[in-house]
This record gives C-alpha cells, sequence and structure tokens, in this order.
C-alpha cells in the first residue's frame, strides 16, 4: 500500500497520479524477487520553481516579489516476505531537501533550509483479514480533509519570533517533502469492499504542529455507489510551548468528529464527494464546524472528456484543519494556491466556493482551471475574502519526467488583506516529478 508506481494507461488518472506521485513515492525498482521474498529500492525525487509578484511575509527580509526554488530526494529500501497466511513488510527511507532563493512568498522558508533525515522507518504484518503496522510512516484518512500525512513542512523563517523556538523541518514548503509521522501504531481490518475500519494512533515531531499525540478510528461501508464513513479522532498530548506559539493549546483533549461519502451514487460520470466535521477544543467548550458538498460531471461523449466540479466549503472561526493536504489533485485541500499556501486563509474562518474544469487533450496531458471565491473570513470582517484563479497543466513528458506548470491570479477585496493592498498578484510554479 505504500509503494504506488505511475500507471500511464489512462488520461483521465492523470491528475491522481500527479498527485499520488506528489504524495507518495514516485517509483520502486525491484532488487530481489524470488520465493515469497520482495526487495525493492525506492527513489522519489521531486523539485520546483515558484514566483509570487506579492509577498505575504511578515517579516522585513522578505523579497517584495519572492522567486525561489524547492527540491527533495527520498531513497531507500522496501519489502516483503511471506509468513504462515500473510506476510511481513517494511521499508527505511531517508529524506534529503531544501529550499533556495529568497524563500516562499509567506516567509515560512528563507532559501537556506538544507536537511537530511530519515523519513519511513515502520514495519507490518498483513493477510486476508488485517493489516497492522508500526513506526514513522505516512497515514492519510479519506481524501485528505482532515487526515493526510504530517506534511506541514516549515523552514526558518518563523526562526526567532519566540525564544528556543524552531519549526525547521528542512523547507520545500510547497512540495510537502516530509509527510511521515514521527512514530505510529495504525491496525486495518476488512478489504476493498463492505464494513472495514482504521485503528490508530500517532505521535508528530512537528513544531508547527505542535507534536500532537492524537488516536483515532475510522468506520467505512464500501459499495459500489460510494463509500460512506464515520471518522473519530481525539487529540492526547501537545508540547506546551510550541503550542503556546502556534495556538493549539486546545489539540490536548481536541474531539473531532466527521462523517462523509464518496461515490457516484451509481450513476455514471457522476462525482460527488461531502463531510460534514463537528469539532471541540480540549481547553474550553468552544464547538467549531467545517463541511463540504462537491458535485462534479465528465461528459465522457465529447472530445478530451471534460469534467466541471462545484464545490462549497464552510470553514467556522476557531476550527483547527489539523493534517489537511494535496491529496486528490489541484483545489484539495489547498484551495486556491496563494491563498491556502501563503495568504490565508488557511482550511479555517472562510466560506469557499470553488468551480473547476479539466480535460485530457491526448493519454499524456491533462489541462484544467479552477475558480475559488472567499467569502466571510477574518472573523467575519471579510479583511481575507477575495477571488483566485488557476490555470494548470499535468505532462507525462516521458518515462522519467511528468511536468506540472501552473499560474495563478489572486485578488483581495480589501487593502486590509494579508497582502496589504487589493491589486491583482501573479503567481507561477512549475514542478517537475523524476520516476526512476
Amino acid at each position: 500500500m505504500k509503494n504506488r508506481i505511475f500507471n500511464r494507461t489512462s488520461g483521465a488518472l492523470l491528475a491522481t497520479a500527479v498527485a499520488t506521485a506528489i504524495a507518495m513515492p514516485a517509483s520502486a525498482y525491484n532488487l530481489y524477487s524470488e520465493k515469497g521474498k520482495e526487495l525493492n529500492l525506492d527513489i522519489e525525487a521531486v523539485a520546483g520553481y515558484f514566483s509570487s509578484d506579492e509577498s505575504y511575509a511578515q517579516t522585513p527580509s522578505q523579497a517584495s516579489s519572492p522567486s525561489w526554488t524547492e527540491g527533495y530526494v527520498k531513497y531507500g529500501l522496501s519489502g516483503k516476505s511471506a509468513l504462515g497466511e500473510g506476510e511481513l513488510f517494511g521499508a527505511v527511507n531517508a529524506l534529503t531537501s531544501g529550499t533556495w532563493g529568497d524563500g516562499d512568498a509567506a516567509g515560512f522558508t528563507t532559501g537556506a533550509e538544507r536537511d537530511t533525515e530519515i523519513e519511513d522507518l515502520y514495519i507490518g504484518y498483513r493477510n486476508d483479514l488485517f493489516e497492522l503496522s508500526a513506526g514513522s510512516q505516512n497515514l492519510t484518512i479519506g481524501d485528505g480533509f482532515i487526515l493526510n500525512g504530517d506534511a506541514l513542512n516549515l523552514g526558518e523563517g518563523l526562526d526567532g519570533i519566540a525564544p528556543n523556538f524552531s519549526a525547521d523541518r528542512g523547507g520545500a514548503y510547497w512540495l510537502a517533502a516530509r509527510k511521515a509521522f514521527d512514530k505510529t501504531a495504525v491496525l486495518r481490518v476488512g478489504g476493498d469492499s463492505g464494513l472495514r475500519s482504521d485503528l490508530f494512533w500517532f505521535e508528530s515531531d512537528n513544531p508547527a504542529q505542535a507534536s500532537v499525540e492524537m488516536a483515532g478510528i475510522n468506520l467505512e461501508y464500501v459499495t459500489d455507489k460510494g463509500t460512506f464513513a464515520l471518522m473519530h479522532l481525539k487529540g492526547l498530548d501537545v508540547d506546551d510551548n510550541e503550542a503556546a506559539f502556534m495556538g493549539y493549546a486546545g489539540r490536548d483533549g481536541q474531539k473531532t468528529t466527521s462523517l462523509r461519502y464518496q461515490g457516484n451514487a451509481g450513476v455514471e460520470n457522476l462525482f460527488l464527494s461531502a463531510e460534514y466535521v463537528d469539532q471541540s477544543q480540549g481547553d474550553s467548550s468552544a464547538d467549531a464546524n467545517a463541511w463540504y458538498g462537491e458535485a462534479g460531471w465528465t461528459f465522457t461523449g465529447l472530445p478530451w472528456s471534460p469534467s466541471v466540479n462545484y464545490r462549497y466549503t464552510s470553514y467556522d472561526a476557531g476550527y483547527d484543519p489539523l493534517f489537511f493536504g494535496f491529496n486528490r489533485g489541484y483545489g484539495t485541500w489547498f484551495q486556491g494556491e496563494v491563498a491556502a499556501n501563503y495568504a490565508g486563509p488557511f482550511g479555517t474562518d472562510s466560506d469557499v466556493h470553488y468551480l473547476g474544469v479539466k480535460a485530457n487533450p491526448t493519454e499524456l496531458l491533462t489541462v484544467g482551471a479552477g475558480y475559488f471565491n472567499f467569502s466571510d473570513t477574518a472573523g467575519g470582517s471579510g479583511d481575507n475574502d477575495g477571488q483566485e484563479l488557476d490555470i494548470w497543466a499535468e505532462w507525462v513528458a516521458n518515462d522519467h519526467l511528468i511536468i506540472s506548470p501552473l499560474i495563478g491570479f489572486y485578488t483581495p477585496d480589501s487593502a486590509s488583506s494579508t497582502q496589504g493592498n487589493d491589486d491583482t498578484n501573479t503567481y507561477a510554479q512549475v514542478i517537475a516529478i523524476v520516476p526512476f
């Protein structure tokens, strides 16, 4: 389940494949396979160049129109061995990452970040009934609206703001190089259909997430018409100093419960997805909610098989978005490349209308655009209201190179926004994924 090799047989799957390549190991090279034993060399390499006409950093050292480069290489071994009616599996991977240039437009990185650390280090056992694993590994539930790995990768930009605080994880902020939780224990029961569940515990070592410890349960009922699910997540502990600085003291004792559905309701070419989240903070009786509803249609009878999706998302003020992340393509769950990564709102205190279109001119090329309208932000003041249009492509240049350029236009409604004016910011990025 951890190693997914890019499949280029269908243009309709290209966006998902690129999202998978960014979110998970891009390729695995088999070194040995005999008598139920397998050993793979895992290599994942991703790089990106970014530029923004505007800066959202609160530090005077940040360039007014920053440009920067991010990159990382993940490398190591994974394998499995038959044992009884199932198999043992595991992996050990290191990751080297960095940011160069001016640092990102929000000032979370400075361009001086470089780091090499162990990323994945886990072992597990699985058979037809269950899978049990433990160690340092990624963990995603659903499509990542709440939990999509420990992928917030800040750099040195916040160093010195508070005594003895550093959130530096080696940069590569947009690429989210490091995704594994420091410690995990995961039990998965059930198969690909019917009733199944995940029981999990994890501990983060990420200062930007207050090094939170959490446990949860996910229940799913999988049918040919879609997946119905219930998840409950409980905060067990935080680092007090990091939580105070990041505003996450409420994660100690926090309770988050969600109901979700995703599928086609038995209608070919239809896509439906929705989730409702109820959350209470551990340090108060405050309650916050978030929810979204999305519907899409793919016109398979037309040239390029275009699709259109509309989504409405509402985040309460005080809602903690936890570990959301890039999952099934642009716009999930970073709603707007500028807004979600640099300008805000950052998955809280806002209402978002989204309209997306996508088409496949060839099997190896997908093009698309997403429009976002942000309202009811900043405690209802509207200070961070605005609109964003992102236009992007995903191109499989050859077996060892996937390129994804994007250009975005972000316009805040007010000069009181984090941008400090109401001009239109032109933002650009190009991502290169190198499967080996």
